[in-house]
């Protein structure tokens, strides 16, 4: 057997290895003034093939898996060491303007040696022409600077009464795309612009108070203002006494005094076991990665089921994309409609939950390295959450007859994290069970995004919350990309898609008491076949199953994608940002796996010209899907009426999936799950519960 070595070939890439990689690419540059011109927007882990993901697991990392392998005659040939691991980097040229993706190979040694003074070895570099990559948050703080510092709008400023420039806070968006003028040849921002109150409140909500009527075109290229016009002289709203969100007397109010500690107590530790990045669970295994883009990925996700052993599930599971239009046309609200992954960086823009952790009990976090605009590793630490939650009846049945009754607590294992764009948090979690589901949920919470009023004034298009603020209408989407494996080791092609509507049958000979219904399935035999929506009213669902793998009823085993409360987008089939987000179009994709496929709208939407980029394009190529290598992609969302409960804060907000196993097990999982024992006396006396076999307590 092999040394098993330093690093899995799917870990996220170590801050040693980013400052490698950032050292080789800068020091291939031709001059000093390309060198001294370079920024990094992303450093990450070439993913390598699935074969490779296979070999590690077998060979070299425990616990050690040899099935995940074919078998040969003489046995299997093992190399004496993997691939070297590679780094992906995207760089933008601030003097030129042009973007560029570099591959490096980097060795252990490479990856290890203090102080990085050892390179790694460039395979590739690429200009790739007409695009902007994602902003970087030191850009923001540039734009920032530079517009508070620009005289016309410091005047259009005394105007609305504010002097005071540490008052105001710009907030730069992407310019999206709408005409030439957006054109990929310049790198451009278009503010929003709010100006907090003077007060003693420590975190006064400047998002309070929106500026309007200015007008702000940003070259961020060179840091210049290009276009500057006040275009309507809009009063700045009265600062609204319920507009802060602190605690108590700070934010001047008075916080409930009746809420009761409650301690989540795992008296024998956690359930889970960790090595590195690889997690066991109630018979659930997989690695944790992170991407600066996407921010959380699972990978190699399997079940271990008693004498079927280890069996796979899915390669890899991630949030790809989110877009957030708005539904107001007047300016500025309609060119409001962010990318939030693939103009920002969800992974970038993640929280260290040491500044405050929405999980409670026994927690294991993950770190995420990231590069910084110049080039310096960056570390977020506590950035990754993962903690077992009680989640209440798992199943239960009473016989009348006896009276003897059988309960059983459900438990989840949570993998999350939280990121903050501008002024909405999203919280991302996958959910595993003990029953076999996989849940994935995004939180959606934060500030609304306001503007303001006229007296007197009303908009149809949003929700007035205080005098002279209204909350736009708007709509969140998020893309799931689900690279399934159902009883597949990596590398096969045997899964399938079929879609699944209950039908009515039709009164007659088979339906004499008109009480009949039945689910239709449909095989989805081609990509272009394979666009689909949500319909509630038949419960459509749908299945992937393994093409060579049976249940013990002679049916094929598989996975279904159950979906929750969904949407499709609101606006015009002409509205300009459909043009980048034609993946928004349907809510269900499935392609053919290829390993660039990544992203629904392309690499690059910011500022991008091109019309349906991504996979609105890839599935023209109507590859087959009746026995394939299957991604899933999934589009999500929900439309958001604001309420006036929704300020200042908006409490959370949940939407979601689920993936159940569809004939994937001969029978329940959860039936072997063991009973708790009776608490229900001590709860009647006002006592805290007894300690369960599951090892959680609950005081209440």
């Amino acid at each position: 057997m092999a040394k098993a070595q330093t690093l899995h070939p799917l870990d996220p890439l170590t801050a040693a290895e980013i400052s490698v990689a950032v050292a080789t690419v800068r020091a291939a540059g031709a001059t000093p003034e390309v060198r001294d011109s370079m920024r990094f927007i992303e450093v990450d882990l070439v993913e390598p093939e699935k074969q490779v993901v296979a070999l590690a697991d077998a060979y070299f990392f425990p616990p050690f898996q040899p099935s995940l392998l074919p078998r040969t005659k003489g046995g299997p040939v093992i190399p004496s060491k993997l691939p070297p691991r590679k780094a992906r980097l995207v760089v933008y040229n601030k003097k030129s303007n042009e973007t560029s993706i570099w591959i490096v190979e980097l060795t252990e040694v490479h990856a290890t040696t203090r102080g990085g003074h050892h390179r790694g070895k460039v395979i590739s570099s690429t200009i790739v022409p007409d695009v902007q990559p994602p902003m970087d948050a030191v850009e923001y703080a540039e734009c920032e600077a530079v517009v508070k510092d620009y005289p016309p709008f410091r005047e259009a400023m005394k105007k609305r009464g504010i002097e005071d420039m540490d008052l105001v806070m710009v907030d730069p968006w992407c310019a999206g795309y709408h005409s030439e003028g957006d054109a990929p040849s310049r790198r451009l921002a278009k503010p929003l612009f709010f100006c907090r109150t003077e007060s003693d409140c420590p975190m006064e909500n400047g998002y309070a108070r929106p500026v309007e009527g200015i007008h702000v075109l940003v070259d961020m290229q060179n840091m210049v203002v290009l276009e500057f016009e006040d275009r309507k002289l809009v009063p700045l709203p009265q600062a609204d006494p319920l507009r802060n969100y602190t605690s108590g007397e700070t934010r001047g109010g008075v916080d409930r005094s009746d809420v009761k500690p409650l301690q989540i107590i795992q008296p024998d530790g956690p359930s889970f076991r960790v090595n590195g990045n690889f997690v066991q669970w109630q018979k659930w295994n997989f690695r944790i990665g992170f991407t600066p883009r996407e921010g959380l990925v699972v990978y190699s996700v399997a079940y271990i089921d008693g004498s079927r052993g280890r069996r796979p599930v899915a390669h890899r599971l991630s949030f790809v994309e989110m877009v957030v239009p708005y539904g107001d046309p007047n300016d500025p609200h309609y060119r409001k409609n962010a990318f939030d992954a693939g103009e920002d960086g969800l992974g970038k823009n993640a929280h260290s939950l040491k500044k405050g952790c929405d999980c409670l009990g026994y927690i294991k976090y993950f770190d995420a390295h990231f590069t910084n605009f110049y080039g310096s590793v960056e570390t977020i630490e506590n950035c990754v959450c993962m903690h077992e939650e009680d989640h209440g009846m798992l199943w239960k049945h009473q016989d009348w007859r006896t009276g003897l009754a059988e309960v059983r607590r459900s438990r989840r294992l949570t993998v999350s994290f939280i990121c903050t764009v501008a002024n909405y948090e999203y919280g991302f979690y996958w959910h595993f069970y003990q029953d076999g589901k996989i849940e994935a949920e995004v939180k959606l919470t934060g500030i609304l995004s306001l503007g303001a009023l006229q007296q007197g004034e009303t908009r149809k298009y949003g929700t007035t919350i205080a005098p002279g603020l209204y909350a736009p209408v708007h709509q969140h989407f998020f893309v799931a990309r689900m690279d399934m494996a159902v009883d597949c080791k990596p590398g096969d092609a045997f899964n399938q898609v079929v879609e699944v509507n209950v039908k009515v049958e039709e009164p007659g000979k088979n339906n004499v008491h008109n009480n009949a219904f039945y689910a239709e399935e449909k095989l989805l035999k081609s990509e272009l076949e394979a666009m689909r929506d949500c319909d509630p009213l038949s419960a459509r669902h749908w299945i992937v199953r393994n093409t060579r793998s049976v249940n013990r009823t002679g049916h094929l085993t598989g996975y279904k994608l159950v979906p929750g409360s969904n949407c499709l987008p609101l606006a015009g089939s002409e509205a300009k940002f459909l043009r980048r987000a034609a993946f928004l179009k349907h809510n269900l994709w499935v392609t053919a796996y290829a390993r660039d496929e990544l992203h629904p709208g392309g690499e690059f939407p910011n500022q991008n010209p091109r019309v349906g980029e991504g996979l609105a394009t890839w599935v023209k190529q109507n590859r087959p899907l009746e026995e394939a290598d299957i991604v899933l992609w999934y589009v999500f969302g929900v439309t958001h009426i604001p309420r006036l409960e929704d300020w200042p804060v908006m409490p959370v907000e949940h939407i979601g999936f689920m993936l159940m196993p569809h004939g994937f097990f001969n029978c329940s999982p959860a039936v072997d799950v063991p009973p708790s024992p009776s608490d229900l006396d001590d709860k009647e006396n006002g006592m805290p519960a007894k300690p369960s076999q599951n090892g959680l307590i609950a005081k209440l």
